[in-house]
């Protein structure tokens, strides 16, 4: 006769076949071994099924058994759904404020920009995600996201957006690159010069490519990078060279040549955010914050030093 499951045997068969094996499983539930292999047993004999294969001394899941955690892998999933939603909900009795921004600006301008706002915002709850401006645009208007750093122009009427330090590329090379010997770069530098790149779909990669295109240049692209972070280290310890802004230089500056690139790609990152927003507040909080820090990067990063 089938007899009612109880959730640790439950747990006890989830653990062993997302661990491999019943001392692994045991160890993550701790509890002892014995004890594991008795949940087991006693879940096979409640539910008159053979959930497992003896394989040499080891347990292996038989197609029942597969079945049967498949279901139980659903449940939890909901499970972990319903934990999320209950976190969302004690999150909404907070202030918080969910930042979206784009790659090329995930690194030390997001940071100082957050941190200075937390700062000055003690005990709010911020959260950061970096994805695609169209990702963002469409977290703007869903209301998942209260500011958005994109680069990408968006025409929406529900969102509101602003220029952040609109300004040309620059060229980034190693700072004992051959081209650092010089005070402008051009297309024709680079060709056949190792490239460091973002995505090559990204409204970064497009609007360069189109100026080194009408120049007949082909980039030597030797690495793709999604995040700023990456892309600089990499240009620094001498990969190759990159056009980038240079809002997304950031604490790199010592370890980085930069040079004025010739003729100007003009990128205008933006600020966004959702024109009735619900945290107007903690949104004009962290806007003014933003400009300062890229009030200051212009300051330290364009003046010759």
């Amino acid at each position: 006769m089938v007899r009612r499951l109880n959730l640790r045997q439950v747990e006890a068969f989830k653990a062993v076949i997302e661990y491999g094996t019943v001392s692994r499983a045991a160890e993550m539930m701790n509890i002892s071994q014995p004890a594991m292999s008795k949940l087991i047993a006693h879940l096979e004999a409640d539910t008159g099924l053979q959930l497992f294969d003896r394989v040499k001394g080891r347990l292996a899941p038989s197609r029942r058994g597969m079945r049967l955690y498949e279901e139980i892998d659903r449940i939890f999933a909901g499970v972990r759904q319903v934990e999320n939603a209950v976190e969302a909900i004690r999150r909404d009795e907070q202030s918080r404020l969910l930042i979206g921004v784009m790659p090329a600006l995930s690194g030390s301008f997001i940071q100082e920009a957050t941190s200075r706002f937390l700062k000055a915002q003690p005990g709010v709850f911020c959260s950061v995600q970096s994805r695609s401006s169209q990702w963002i645009a469409d977290g703007l208007v869903t209301r998942k996201l209260d500011v958005g750093l994109i680069v990408a122009p968006i025409d929406n009427p529900y969102i509101v957006a602003e220029p952040l330090m609109a300004h040309p590329v620059v060229c980034i090379l190693p700072l004992d690159h051959p081209l650092a010997a010089r005070e402008v770069i051009t297309p024709r530098d680079l060709e056949g010069v190792p490239f460091v790149s973002f995505d090559p779909e990204s409204h970064t990669s497009r609007s360069i490519g189109r100026v080194l295109d009408a120049h007949g240049v082909v980039p030597n692209i030797v690495m793709v990078a999604n995040v700023s972070p990456t892309l600089c280290e990499f240009v620094a310890a001498g990969t190759g060279v990159s056009l980038v802004h240079p809002l997304i230089v950031g604490g790199l500056r010592d370890k980085l040549a930069i040079r004025r690139f010739e003729p100007g790609v003009q990128l205008h990152f933006q600020l966004c955010r959702i024109r009735d927003s619900r945290n107007a507040r903690l949104v004009d909080a962290f806007l003014r914050g933003a400009r300062e820090v890229a009030a200051e990067i212009s300051q330290t990063i364009l003046t010759p030093g």
